[in-house]
């Protein structure tokens, strides 16, 4: 095996013409720790280690005679060709929107509600032109992304895409049964409306502590002043006293 060099080749072929099977043995596991450190790499796991020893029984033929912590794999199961996966046949003509858009086209041709219909239909050709985009790196005209998506569902949105042709987009996007839109429209009114509370109450806090901190400054100064004005008073007193005597 390549991965492992000449030296471990010439190694394993040793052991087999070891004659003792103690001494085969521990020369085995020898080598097995050898071949570990020629790939320091590689996890120090159970899988690895049978992977290890595996290799080495492959290396002498099968022939290895040793009390190994694995059993030998079997001879038929080297150079077996693995199964072959099978891929899909389906045929897909633009391949650039993959078959997931397939089964969105069905799901737009079996809506019965026209508004939905329309907004489903609007937003696969969004859908489209973003695809188109990233496969080609260009903007398609609205006339290609029209024209593939008719031929795509097989003429069955002829009267849809026609209209949409003619009024533009629709804006909404596509609603499963009442939900996303409207929900997410009154959730985001809903947060904005706890947002501007929020603030507004932590303006008022503010306020209030810068309130009671000036309150609090004007209280000081006050008693400093009076302070103040008592040692002068002592003072002049002191001195007039002094004056006496």
């Amino acid at each position: 095996m390549k991965e492992y060099g000449s030296n471990v080749q010439k190694l394993a072929d040793y052991l087999v013409s070891i004659p003792e099977r103690e001494k085969r043995t521990l020369q085995a596991h020898v080598l097995v720790e050898l071949m570990r450190q020629i790939h320091p790499n590689m996890r120090d796991g159970q899988d690895y280690s049978q992977k290890l020893w595996d290799d080495l029984y492959i290396m002498t033929n099968f022939q290895l005679d040793v009390d190994s912590p694995f059993p030998p794999p079997s001879p038929d199961a080297v150079g077996k060709k693995p199964l072959q996966v099978p891929y899909s046949q389906e045929h897909i003509r633009y391949k650039q929107y993959g078959k997931n858009l397939l089964l969105l086209v069905d799901k737009a041709i079996a809506c019965t509600n026209r508004e939905e219909k329309l907004a489903f239909i609007s937003y696969l050709i969004r859908q489209m032109r973003t695809f188109y985009n990233t496969w080609n790196k260009d903007n398609p005209e609205d006339n290609v992304v029209f024209t593939q998506l008719d031929e795509i569902s097989q003429g069955r949105l002829k009267e849809e895409l026609a209209y949409l042709r003619q009024n533009g987009l629709v804006d909404s996007t596509p609603r499963d049964k009442g939900t996303h839109v409207e929900r997410y429209q009154r959730n985001l009114q809903h947060n904005r409306g706890n947002y501007q509370s929020t603030n507004r109450d932590r303006d008022r806090g503010n306020n209030k502590h810068h309130n009671r901190n000036n309150n609090n400054n004007n209280n000081n100064n006050n008693n400093g002043g009076s302070g103040n004005n008592r040692n002068n008073n002592n003072k002049f007193r002191n001195n007039k006293n002094n004056r006496r005597g």
